[in-house]
């Protein structure tokens, strides 16, 4: 049995919340859990189409780390959903819907990491950071990181 919060005590920094506000937080968990692999995959297409003019399957695999029948089971995916199309000998690209996607995502990414980096996060745990951040933050919250780094800054006292 728990004990009883006395008087002197103070407010439960997290409360239970009702059912339905639970299983919504945990449903929008899930969604976005999803989403992430066919959002790091696009913004990855677009990145090496822009540095190397092309994305072929291995390279998506080395860089992500996964294996080739997995890159490729999801790029079947990816052109499922009309994010990209593969031709012949010539790599994937993205449709207008997948290059939409890819920059939506790496706004996000370049928001929550220059977040964390103004917080004072090392650039190397930050880029990790973001990658995970990204496809879980909602547009308030992003809407609060952006106008927290547009606003004025107040110096901390050392």
């Amino acid at each position: 049995m728990r004990p009883k919060a006395s008087a002197d005590a103070p407010p439960l920094l997290h409360a239970l919340p009702s059912e339905q506000a639970q299983a919504r937080r945990f449903g929008k968990a899930r969604s976005a859990r999803s989403t992430a692999i066919l959002e790091d995959y696009v913004e990855l297409i677009a990145d090496l189409i822009d540095s190397t003019g092309e994305a072929r399957a291995t390279d998506i695999a080395r860089r992500l780390g996964v294996s080739h029948p997995t890159a490729i089971n999801t790029i079947t995916r990816l052109k499922r959903e009309g994010l990209a199309m593969a031709r012949p000998y010539r790599g994937i690209f993205l449709t207008e819907k997948g290059e939409a996607l890819a920059k939506r995502v790496r706004t996000r990414h370049r928001l929550v990491l220059e977040m964390l980096l103004a917080l004072g996060v090392p650039r190397e745990t930050a880029e990790a950071d973001a990658e995970g951040i990204e496809h879980h933050v909602s547009e308030a919250t992003l809407k609060a990181f952006s106008d927290f780094l547009r606003g004025p800054r107040v110096k901390r006292a050392s």
